[in-house]
């Protein structure tokens, strides 16, 4: 597999408490991690997947460091107590991006994910920049090239730039070319974006893109009325959904470890409202989680918070 590497054991590791009962267990005692790369051998189970790579974020002018983030939220993820749905992830290693080679780190992290997804597996990858969003979503439309896929981003971003190059601002127009390549609808929902954060250009795209999008105030203001109504239509009208999650949606003051965090943004709280119809929906198929830069957090405030929705994740999926 082309840029991959295996994963340090060593940091899937954690208090032991199995002496106490049978099920006293934490996630780095029931993932499956065999050191190396067969989906084939995992039919039904998801496939955690780290992205070393924030070229993507440099490219955009943001602030590097999110290709460190997998390997912390592994280790933030290895000490939580292990439930329902927690037994079904099997470790596949990491792909890391080579400097200044975007495009074949995109290419590798798609090929990888494709061997999992046509393996019956779902994905769950653990970021990198948002430029993981074209290597993993593009993943999926091609595993399933007959099937109608929603593409839910929860971002403070649209990220739908005109550029010469792939950036971390570039995911979602590069997937509505590639949609386009295939002769099939682009079927893109923007929940949490914020009006400050996104230039008219950026809204003009969106329109012409026909993406649906929910501002951050209405989220906040209007769960119930908009975002809830959103996200079951959404489950009604699409075959399987790709959920991405940009975690500069969060606020500052819960996620300061991002390259660009959020004034604002939707608290941890009110994103698991969304996320959790389309965990229990049946039709998710592939999550992933970017933007997460160590470098920036606080006494790993941030790597607990970003743990903690990847868990509640495999709990509910």
């Amino acid at each position: 597999m082309n840029l991959w590497q295996p994963v340090d054991p060593s940091l899937w590791q954690g208090r032991d408490d199995s002496h106490e009962a049978p099920n006293a267990l934490r996630l780095f005692q029931t993932i499956a991690n065999g050191g190396d790369f067969a989906p084939q051998s995992h039919r039904g189970k998801v496939a955690l997947l780290g992205f070393e790579c924030d070229e993507g974020v440099k490219r955009n002018q943001g602030r590097p460091g999110a290709a460190q983030g997998p390997d912390v939220l592994r280790k933030a993820l290895a000490n939580m107590a292990s439930h329902r749905g927690h037994e079904r992830l099997v470790e596949m290693g990491n792909i890391r991006a080579e400097p200044e080679k975007l495009e074949a780190a995109q290419q590798a992290l798609h090929d990888a994910a494709l061997a999992c997804q046509q393996a019956g597996m779902r994905t769950l990858v653990l970021g990198g920049g948002h430029e993981t969003a074209f290597g993993h979503g593009s993943a999926v439309l091609d595993a399933f090239p007959d099937e109608r896929i929603g593409i839910i981003n929860l971002d403070a971003h649209l990220d739908l730039r005109h550029a010469p190059h792939a950036s971390s601002g570039t995911p979602f127009r590069q997937l509505a070319l590639h949609c386009e390549a295939q002769q099939r609808g682009f079927h893109y929902t923007c929940m949490g974006a914020s009006l400050a954060a996104n230039t008219a250009a950026l809204w003009d795209e969106a329109a012409h893109r026909h993406v649906t999008v929910i501002e951050d105030l209405d989220v906040l203001n209007a769960m119930e009325a908009r975002a809830l109504p959103e996200i079951a239509r959404a489950i009604d009208s699409y075959d399987r959904i790709y959920l991405t999650i940009d975690l500069d949606v969060l606020p500052a003051w819960e996620m300061p470890a991002v390259s660009a965090p959020a004034p604002l943004g939707i608290p941890l709280a009110q994103l698991l409202r969304i996320v959790e119809p389309l965990c229990r929906s049946g039709k998710l198929q592939a999550v992933d989680l970017v933007e997460f830069n160590p470098t920036f957090d606080r006494e790993g405030q941030g790597a607990k918070v970003a743990a903690r929705l990847a868990w509640q994740i495999l709990h509910w999926w």
